[in-house]
């Protein structure tokens, strides 16, 4: 009776996320440049503005949906691009004010210089919105600090136009070190690989729903270790050499292409593991190939956080190993929930693994028709 009550809690929970992820609202980071000339400071911030605008707290939150606020935030969503500018422009003055930018001791007030919104497209997906915010600053100022806000959630913050420039990854409630306006204060070798760890680890637990149910796809077709690493070990060298390219500007397959065959790449997993019971010799090649486009994805993503120049492959290698490990965990997790209690049992692939496919089959599905048509 114990063990029946488990597996119903563990494919409740499997299911809980699953039907999560088709009505994904993602929260994504804030991306913030940074420049100062002529005695002026210059922030340009891409987000995702009707968070902000709804007051849903973001530190913490994976998903709009998942706030009391989520029906305001979708109304805002549907919005016109004149019209959630107009929102912008009476809300972006006072909350500008809890954005603390000092320099050499000095408030640097800022004001709001413009609001580009996006158009409205799938009221699922965020839209992104730029503002730029400019302030005031000493012509001889040498250095500031930055100070992001509790509740706006995490910050991507960039220095522009120096050599060797400042980017950090800044938590909500937190104060950068003395940024140099002069250059040079970019982040050593070490620092920046750290830096780029939790980005890769934070795009797959716990916004990478898709990454995700691949890798669980990789798992039901069999919790034995040495078929997993065939599998994991292909899909991990494939999206490492994509991911590579991506950065460097040397491959660029447009989003509408790649995100609807990663879709059909957990179909595909998924399928199989539905007709087979076994990994074939043709499996991991596929599974490659599957790799290749989800390197894709992860390098879009990179692209929008900024890679430093000077630090180019030491946060590349961090963002990589960051998605490695969330990989990693999330195989471990699926372990401890199906694989170590039931993985033996003479049930397993009839109760649990052939029905967790199907519903990641389901799900694959769903997201290709919805890129693809909707």
């Amino acid at each position: 009776m114990f063990h029946k009550l488990r597996l119903i809690l563990m494919l409740s929970t499997l299911l809980a996320l699953l039907s999560t992820a088709l009505s994904a609202h993602e929260v994504t980071p804030t991306i913030a440049d940074l420049s100062v000339e002529g005695g002026e400071v210059t922030l340009v911030l891409r987000l995702n503005a009707e968070a902000y605008l709804s007051g849903i707290d973001l530190d913490g939150v994976e998903n709009t949906n998942d706030t009391p606020q989520s029906n305001d935030y979708d109304a805002l969503r549907a919005l016109t691009p004149a019209e959630l500018e107009a929102r912008l422009a009476a809300f972006v003055p006072g909350w500008a004010e809890t954005i603390e930018i000092t320099a050499d001791g000095q408030t640097v007030p800022l004001t709001l210089a413009s609001a580009e919104a996006g158009e409205v497209g799938d009221i699922e997906l965020p839209r992104i919105t730029q503002l730029t915010l400019r302030g005031p600053i000493a012509e001889n100022a040498k250095s500031l600090t930055f100070g992001w806000p509790r509740g706006a959630g995490a910050l991507v913050l960039r220095q522009q136009g120096v050599e060797q420039p400042f980017t950090d990854y800044i938590e909500a409630g937190s104060t950068s070190p003395d940024i140099d306006l002069r250059g040079g204060g970019g982040q050593g070798s070490w620092a920046t690989f750290g830096t780029y760890i939790p980005i890769g680890f934070d795009h797959i637990l716990p916004k990478g729903l898709d990454h995700i149910l691949f890798v669980l796809g990789l798992f039901f077709l069999s919790t034995r270790l040495r078929p997993l690493i065939w599998q994991v070990s292909a899909f991990t060298l494939a999206h490492t050499v994509t991911l590579a390219l991506g950065a460097l500007g040397w491959v660029a397959i447009p989003a509408s292409i790649v995100e609807p065959l990663i879709a059909a790449s957990i179909v595909y997993v998924a399928v199989e593991n539905i007709l087979t019971d076994g990994l074939s010799r043709w499996r991991p090649l596929v599974i490659f190939g599957f790799g290749l486009l989800h390197g894709l994805g992860f390098a879009s993503v990179l692209g929008e956080y900024g890679l430093p120049d000077n630090q180019f492959f030491p946060a590349l290698i961090g963002f990589n190993i960051g998605v490695e490990l969330g990989q990693l965990t999330v195989i471990a997790i699926a372990f401890a929930l199906l694989g170590y209690w039931f993985r033996d049992k003479p049930w397993y692939r009839a109760r649990i693994a052939i029905p967790a496919s199907v519903l990641i089959a389901l799900v694959g599905g769903y997201w290709f028709v919805e890129r693809v048509f909707l």
